[in-house]
Order: C-alpha cells, then sequence, then structure tokens
C-alpha cells in the first residue's frame, strides 16, 4: 500500500557511533559602541519577511578546517528567513568596533563578526552579534573545542544568531537520520541538520527502514531486516547498544515514539492482518489499538500524545486518519486525492505533512489542521517521508531531483527549498531529531 519497499534479509552488526560532542560556552563581554538611530528596511523577498545579515569571514578561519562564518550563513539562509549582505573582502573578530553605518549602507541589518584561533587541545571560536539598525550589541559566546565539533559549534552560532533576532529556538544544532542504499549494502546514517558530518550508525546487506529519533535524541528506533523479516529495534545512538522491541509471528515494523519516550506504536500482523498496536519501548507486551478490516501502518503520535495519526485502506484506498491513543473510533483526516500516505505532524500541532499521489507522482503536501486546507509544496514528483524541525518551521523529505537522490529542506510554504549535502546512493526515509540539550 504504501512506497516503502520490503526486499530480502541476512546479517548485520551494529557499531559503536559517535564520540561524545564536547561544548564549552561562555558568555563574552561586551566592547562598548555608540548607538546610530537608523531606520530599518523591511524586506519581504518571496513574501515572508527576511532579516538581512551580513557574516564578513571570521578571523583566523582561513587556517581552520571549517569556515565557521559560510557554515554559519547556509544556516540562517536554509531557514528562509534571512538573507546574505555581500560581505566578501571583509575580516573582523569579535572585538571589532564595526562601522555600522558603513553595513547598513550595504543593506544589512544585522551583523556577525567572530574569530577562529588553536588554543587548548583544540580551537576558540568566539563571536558577537551586532544589530546594525540600532547600533548594539546583542552579546555573543566564545566555545573551545576539538577539531570534530567546529561544525557543530558553528551550527550552535546560528541558532544563537537565529533565536536573538526571531525570538524563536533555531534547529541547526539538530540531527537527521537517513537510510541510503548503495549496490547491495544498507546504511543508517546520522548527520548535522544540513546534512554534513555524516556518521553511519548501522550498516548491513539487508534492508532497514523507517528510523525515527527518541523524543529524547539519544536513541533511534528502526525496522531491520537481518532475521529474514521486518523485526523493530531500538539502537542508542551514542553506543551502539540496541535492543530487540518487536519480534512477534509476521510482519513487525512502522515503530513511532510517544512523546513521552515510554511507549511505541507499531504495525503487528501477528494476528492476522496489519493492525495498529502500542507496546513499551523498553519491551514487553503489545496491546492491540483497534479492530480493522483493513491495513492500518505508519502511525506518528500527535505531539500532545492525545491522537495517532495513521494510514488505512479500511475505506477502499489509502488515507490518514486517527484514533486516541488508547484506542476507539478512528476518524478520517484526508478527503483530497485517492492515495495519501506517510502522514507527520508538526511540533507545534497545528500542521500535518504528507505524501500524495497525484498525476502518477508523490508530492509533498501540508495540511492546516485547523481549516483543513492542503497545500502542494513541491514541483518534485518522488517525494517520500516529510518530518518536521523541532520548530515546525521546515520539513525534510527525500525526491528526486535533476536525476538524482536528493534529501531536500522545504518552508512550509514551499517558498525556500535546500538540497542537502547526503551520502551518494538512494536515499530513502529521513527523520528529524529533537532539539539536542
Amino acid at each position: 500500500m504504501t512506497k516503502k519497499r520490503f526486499p530480502s534479509i541476512s546479517s548485520e552488526a551494529a557499531k559503536p557511533l559517535f564520540h561524545r560532542r564536547h561544548l564549552l560556552g561562555a558568555a563574552l563581554a561586551a566592547p562598548a559602541l555608540p548607538a546610530l538611530a537608523q531606520f530599518r528596511v523591511e524586506v519581504t523577498g518571496v513574501g515572508i519577511r527576511q532579516y538581512p545579515i551580513a557574516i564578513p569571514q571570521f578571523r583566523g578561519e582561513g587556517s581552520a578546517p571549517q569556515k565557521i562564518s559560510a557554515i554559519v550563513q547556509a544556516d540562517l539562509i536554509r531557514s528562509g528567513l534571512f538573507k546574505a549582505v555581500d560581505a566578501s573582502g571583509e575580516e573582523l573578530d569579535e572585538t571589532s568596533r564595526p562601522d555600522v553605518a558603513k553595513w547598513t549602507a550595504k543593506g544589512a541589518e544585522y551583523l556577525s563578526v567572530g574569530s577562529v584561533a588553536r588554543g587548548g587541545n583544540g580551537f576558540d571560536v568566539r563571536f558577537r552579534l551586532w544589530d546594525a539598525v540600532k547600533g548594539a550589541d546583542l552579546g555573543g559566546q566564545s566555545y573551545n573545542v576539538p577539531q570534530a565539533d567546529l561544525r557543530l559549534v558553528a551550527h550552535k552560532i546560528a541558532d544563537y544568531i537565529y533565536e536573538k533576532i526571531t525570538g524563536e529556538k533555531g534547529v541547526f544544532s539538530t540531527r537527521i537520520a537517513y537510510v541510503t542504499k548503495n549496490g547491495a549494502r544498507y546504511t543508517l546514517w546520522v548527520a548535522d541538520s544540513d546534512g554534513e558530518n555524516a556518521q553511519s550508525a548501522l550498516s548491513s546487506p539487508e534492508p532497514i527502514i523507517s528510523p525515527t529519533w527518541s523524543p529524547a535524541g539519544t536513541q533511534l528506533a528502526y525496522v531491520s531486516f537481518e532475521s529474514r523479516k521486518p523485526v523493530v529495534y531500538v539502537h542508542e545512538v551514542s553506543s551502539g547498544r540496541r535492543r530487540l522491541i518487536a519480534n512477534f509471528r509476521g510482519s513487525n515494523s512502522a515503530p513511532a515514539w510517544s512523546p513521552d519516550g515510554s511507549t511505541l506504536a507499531v504495525t503487528l500482523s501477528r494476528d492476522g492482518g496489519s493492525q495498529l498496536y502500542t507496546i513499551p519501548s523498553s519491551g514487553g507486551e503489545p496491546r492491540r489499538l483497534m479492530q480493522s478490516s483493513g491495513i492500518d501502518t505508519e502511525p506518528t503520535y500527535s505531539k500532545d500524545g492525545r491522537y495517532i495519526y495513521f494510514v488505512s485502506d479500511r475505506g477502499g484506498a489509502p488515507q490518514i486518519y486517527r484514533v486516541g491513543a488508547q484506542g476507539g473510533g478512528a476518524e478520517r483526516v484526508t478527503f483530497s486525492g485517492s492515495y495519501n500516505i506517510s502522514p507527520s505532524i508538526s511540533p507545534d500541532g497545528k500542521t500535518l505533512a504528507y505524501i500524495t499521489r497525484a498525476g502518477g507522482g508523490y508530492k509533498l503536501q501540508v495540511m492546516d489542521l485547523a481549516s483543513s486546507t492542503v497545500t502542494s509544496v513541491t514541483d518534485t514528483s518522488n517525494d517520500e517521508s516529510p518530518s518536521f524541525a523541532p520548530n515546525s518551521r521546515l520539513i525534510v523529505y527525500a525526491t528526486r531531483e535533476g536525476g538524482r537522490e536528493a534529501l531536500m529542506t522545504t518552508t512550509l510554504d514551499g517558498k525556500i527549498k535546500a538540497r542537502l549535502a547526503g551520502q551518494n546512493g538512494d536515499i530513502r526515509e529521513p527523520d528529524w531529531g529533537p532539539y539536542q540539550p
């Protein structure tokens, strides 16, 4: 019924993953700067407020293995809420007192400056954010990190800037998980939110499907075929240890975490057709949610934990329904289109993203749950597996673009899209992790 593929079987090994990321942050003392009264330019661009920001090259980053300023700028632009102002040829650090009149003349409303230097056992990274219009110091941070965490520092800086300017928490230091099939090899990857720094969590000659982050971001649940049938595991990302959750007769698939992490909703066929069950995330006896004459699968919890959204063909074709988290009667949610699958609920509970089949292709749609208004947000035709960023403003999904497999993000209105770095191969089933502590 769904686009998910369920091929054949063999063995694999889970392996430890990730060094513990070490990140020290401290507020920087603020140098004095006289305030300059300027007017603020309202940039509407593609129909949304975009903040013009200049990010000159950080002093000393030319000798560092990561270009911090470029990573920060790319993060902010990808959010759709920022517009880059040309800062080429400039190099300022956090102690600089920028000529804000010069930057506002270039159209910048904000300016971020900083430095990178070797220190301790790694690198010292410092930055400061300025409101160029008001001439106001918006603070800064310093970090002392090993070389391996320089990208994480850049994402942390982007988070700081995003939150200072928009008032909302940034998502750039979060992680995504996705699966690739390269030749006869399947790999589960964990990567930065921009797709870079991908590390293999699991590699197998047998299919790996349906990865999903735990609410704390420390574990991944997924389905492996290593036992010559689909079986659900929970995998600790930091250690590579994993535990078997569902290996009942028939098919065990489509795990989804409850918001408190205590429970997984799964699809089991142990009692006949594919039906929805809940099971403790530590393992145990499953509890059937309801009786259905159709195939029920792809569960996902609402963020308040009250409902489970899922796909069922009980009406003759796949549509998205919801049921109380403790069971009961199912309520149909999607009515537009004859084939709707892969539901994902935004963390703020306002939006449903899903895939619809239209014109022989598969396209990403978003539904405003209050009004049931549906919007198509892509112009590609092989979209799959949407997953929301923790701030509900972006969606990551897999597709084909320009004849190549692609990992993409889009804003909810579809006006800002970005292609993420991804490993080679057939890219599948991205899942966006939660905020990191």
